[in-house]
């Protein structure tokens, strides 16, 4: 873990993998359940493609250091959590995690509500290079907005939180984004922790966001 500083001076946590002296760097932006295991080994799995990652501890300014589960216990904890950040201080704590890549192109790519985050990243700053959004919830209410870099999402068609509506919502609103929806998977379909898990449609949502970095972060 290392400590990163905000524009507010709010200091957090995050969690890094991989050489630091990677040519090229990207975010991992945690679900609800804070930077815990299954996010820590996501982070250390992308770094294996030759990148410098860090997971930035979004919880951090409510609740410190705070790792939760994947039971109903859990996800109430994490919802109550996520609801006493605002949206504006979420998007300075991945300002900083962006701007301590000291220059270098860095890409975004979130889960759940990480997911919705990257979204808020590529219409709300201008230091990512490429934002990758898997089943964010909250992107369909901000479907209008422009953003500032190449994008790529993944959602479940079982996903019974992210309406096939709002999919198609957000393909209509966003022609030049491309919108990967997979069959029979559900919510958090790439988290082997859940009960939702869907290896292979993971392994083909992992493979097409990898491929989509390799070709925007040059």
């Amino acid at each position: 873990m290392m400590t990163l500083t905000a524009a507010d001076g709010h200091k957090f946590q995050a969690f890094e993998a991989g050489n630091v002296n990677a040519p090229r760097g990207l975010v991992v932006v945690q679900e609800i359940f804070g930077v815990n295991a299954h996010i820590r080994n996501v982070a250390e799995r992308l770094a294996g493609f030759g990148y410098r990652v860090m997971a930035p501890a979004m919880f951090d300014r409510v609740s410190p250091g705070m790792e939760l589960d994947y039971s109903a216990e859990g996800v109430e904890a994490g919802r109550n959590t996520r609801a006493k950040i605002p949206e504006d201080k979420a998007l300075l704590d991945l300002e900083a995690t962006a701007a301590a890549f000291a220059g270098k192109p860095v890409g975004i790519i979130g889960y759940c509500w990480g997911g919705s985050l990257a979204w808020d990243a590529a219409i709300g700053t201008k230091l990512f290079k490429a934002a990758n959004c898997w089943y964010g919830g909250g992107i369909a209410a901000k479907k209008d907005a422009k953003p500032n870099c190449p994008v790529q999402m993944h959602f479940g068609a079982e996903d019974h939180g992210i309406p096939t509506s709002d999919v198609e919502a957000i393909k209509a609103a966003q022609p030049g984004v491309e919108v990967f929806v997979y069959a029979g998977a559900q919510h958090g379909f790439g988290c082997e922790a859940r009960a939702s898990y869907s290896q292979k449609d993971w392994e083909l949502a992992e493979l097409r966001s990898m491929a989509f970095f390799a070709e925007h972060l040059r």
